[in-house]
């Protein structure tokens, strides 16, 4: 088990709507311990009280990650979702996740993390009895803290094997979210030194989505933290930085993802009276 955790620090990605103009939202993150730290990304915990307020809807850009979650109502491992995540805030609640790395979750799994894309699975299915009482755990504990502890034990407890695919898996995701120039599967296939069918079926096992998702969606969070700067470079622009052939084709892809064009979205952001 976990003394005590440390923040994460860095500022999340993908996050759609970063300040609700009534009630309140808290979020943090929250680092794993050593042993875990190679499959878990970080552990995260929202938390927001709406009384008095009209419900607020809160939206995500998906990552190439799965999730174990616990929430005020409902627990389940979350595969990749590969659509904007939308949930609405209403009332008091919590939601409390571990966020496993790409490749992370698998070694858990036993099997391809694919067949779990775009579904949850309940913790009872997969742990049985055991999900159930630590979900049971979480919803007792009194603070965010308490939580990843006893998530943590909870994982150590499982601890598999190192695998050297899960590593490989990871540190290729890794190259195309830090790698912005890097826009295509074959680039990916020259840089790893992998050819382009053992690139998808590691990841379709390992992350449960194929390279060129992950590519896509990384550059699309991109585009996303360039609009919230407020500074970034103008739309013809991005879209050649981001690897489109043309404006229209980003602005397409942009909208089916985040639900308004870029235009729409920038728009947004700077009228947060009006979300």
């Amino acid at each position: 088990m976990i003394g005590k955790t440390r923040q994460v620090d860095s500022e999340p990605r993908g996050i759609l709507v970063p300040h609700f103009a009534t009630g309140t939202f808290r979020h943090e993150r929250l680092a794993p311990c050593a042993p875990l730290a190679g499959l878990v990304e970080h552990y995260w915990f929202v938390g927001w009280d709406m009384q008095g307020h009209p419900p607020q809807q809160q939206e995500t850009l998906p990552h190439p990650n799965v999730h174990l979650v616990i929430e005020h109502d409902a627990d389940g491992v979350y595969g990749v979702h590969t659509a904007r995540y939308t949930k609405q805030l209403a009332g008091q609640g919590f939601a409390f996740g571990v966020k496993f790395r790409p490749g992370g979750f698998q070694p858990f799994l036993g099997r391809a993390v694919a067949e779990i894309a775009d579904r949850r699975v309940a913790l009872a299915q997969l742990f049985g009895a055991d999900g159930e009482e630590l979900a049971r755990q979480m919803r007792a504990a009194a603070a965010p803290h308490a939580m990843a502890a006893a998530a943590e034990g909870f994982l150590l407890a499982r601890l598999p094997p190192a695998d050297a695919d899960a590593e490989r898996a990871a540190a290729l995701v890794a190259v195309i979210a830090s790698d912005s120039a890097l826009l295509t599967v074959d680039a990916l296939a020259q840089q790893s030194g992998m050819n382009k069918r053992a690139l998808q079926r590691l990841f379709q096992q390992y992350v449960g989505v194929g390279p060129k998702w992950v590519i896509k969606r990384y550059r699309m969070h991109e585009a996303v933290a360039q609009l919230q700067s407020g500074a970034g470079p103008e739309l013809a622009r991005l879209a050649v930085d981001l690897g489109y052939y043309d404006q229209a084709h980003f602005i397409k892809d942009f909208a089916a993802l985040v639900g308004k064009t870029p235009g729409e979205y920038a728009r947004q952001l700077a009228q947060p009276a009006e979300r």
